[in-house]
């Protein structure tokens, strides 16, 4: 049976009344009946019982049928107030993210978001804009109306933004999240790339290496370029010339991984290190030099960058470093905690570590 038929199945079950027992009183059974699930369920969650565990949606369906034939336990009153209405709730958040389904990103800020939420018994409702022009002014229009008390607005792609015009006309805090302003005027919080670029070569530096490549990401966007400075203060303060010719440009792809690899093995003076500016670009990178008969970490040593699920499951593991997102979302919410009414200044923009995860991917040279 399809889940819409259950659920019109279940809603069918609750709008006809059962009969009441012999004397017009409401028993458990009736409930049990008029829920579509067993007496002990009823029991359950009428007594409110500890170390059960019933799904939300089960126990939400017992108690609105149990207010539906009257039920009148004070017991059951006490336990379960009738709950208050939607519109104007406090404790609605709002999530505007432009897209959801390219990356894991925006997930993983959501459930840092949900998970310190929760905490504060809060909701968190989420909308997906796609940064349409007419659109998204439209679903930010509809989470307020829901009556949100606050606004979590992301990018996927870490950037500054021109903020439209209603996030400045909005009576509640606005934080953002992967993205700033040029006026400072909202709490911003974004990934430390450079620092991140940095650690990451540094990591390699530490182990030996000095002819250390690295395959960048798509040259306009900010993560690629702010992992590429890093990567050049890194071989700045280690006293290691910027070579050109080690630094190939790719599209954050296995296949561009692949590719910008056996670039880098034709080289004369081919590099000891890679470091590979995101996990799918290590991918195509491991492929490239396992084709070409060489031993990860024993040939050549691999660092990635964002931690993506994959990344410990290469063989050898990837060295890599995380993406904060989980944090970044957690820190949303505390801001928003701490923010008692719409900014009206300069915020300073927030950046947090990615630290680096360390597997089986480096070797010191000639260890």
């Amino acid at each position: 049976m399809s889940e819409t038929t259950d659920r019109a199945s279940d809603t069918a079950r609750r709008r006809k009344a059962p009969a009441k027992g012999a004397k017009g009183r409401v028993t458990m059974i009736d409930i049990a009946r008029a829920a579509g699930c067993s007496q002990a369920t009823v029991s359950f969650v009428l007594n409110n019982s500890p170390g059960i565990k019933l799904s939300q949606q089960t126990r939400e369906r017992v108690i609105e049928a149990a207010r539906t034939l009257g039920y009148a336990a004070p017991a059951f009153e006490a336990l379960h107030p009738p709950l208050p209405a939607f519109e104007g709730l406090d404790g609605v958040i709002g999530f505007a993210v432009d897209q959801l389904a390219t990356s894991p990103e925006a997930v993983v800020a959501i459930e840092g978001a949900r998970q310190a939420s929760w905490n504060a018994g809060n909701v968190l409702l989420v909308a997906q804009t796609l940064g349409d022009s007419v659109m998204e002014p439209r679903a930010i229009a509809a989470l307020t109306k829901r009556g949100i008390s606050a606004l979590i607005y992301m990018t996927i792609f870490t950037r500054e933004i021109t903020a439209p015009d209603y996030l400045y006309g909005l009576d509640i805090p606005v934080i953002l999240l992967n993205c700033y302003t040029a006026d400072y005027a909202f709490p911003a919080v974004v990934p430390s790339e450079i620092a991140g670029g940095q650690s990451s070569t540094r990591h390699l530096i530490s182990h030996g290496h000095r002819r250390i490549a690295t395959i960048t990401g798509e040259p306009w966007m900010q993560a690629a370029q702010d992992r590429l400075k890093g990567y050049r203060r890194a071989l700045a303060t280690a006293d290691i010339p910027f070579d050109g010719e080690l630094v190939v440009e790719g599209d954050w792809s296995a296949s561009a991984g692949y590719a910008a690899t056996v670039k880098l093995l034709a080289l004369k003076d081919r590099p000891t290190a890679i470091f590979c500016q995101n996990d799918r670009t290590a991918i195509g990178c491991y492929e490239a030099l396992k084709e070409a008969g060489l031993h990860i970490p024993q040939d050549i040593s691999v660092v990635g960058y964002d931690d993506e699920e994959i990344a410990r499951h290469l063989f050898p593991p990837l060295t890599t470093s995380i993406l904060p997102h989980m944090a970044m979302g957690q820190w949303a919410i505390e801001q928003l905690e701490a923010l008692a009414a719409p900014g009206r200044g300069r915020y300073p923009i927030t950046k947090l570590e990615c630290p680096l995860v360390e597997r089986e991917s480096v070797r010191v040279v000639g260890g």
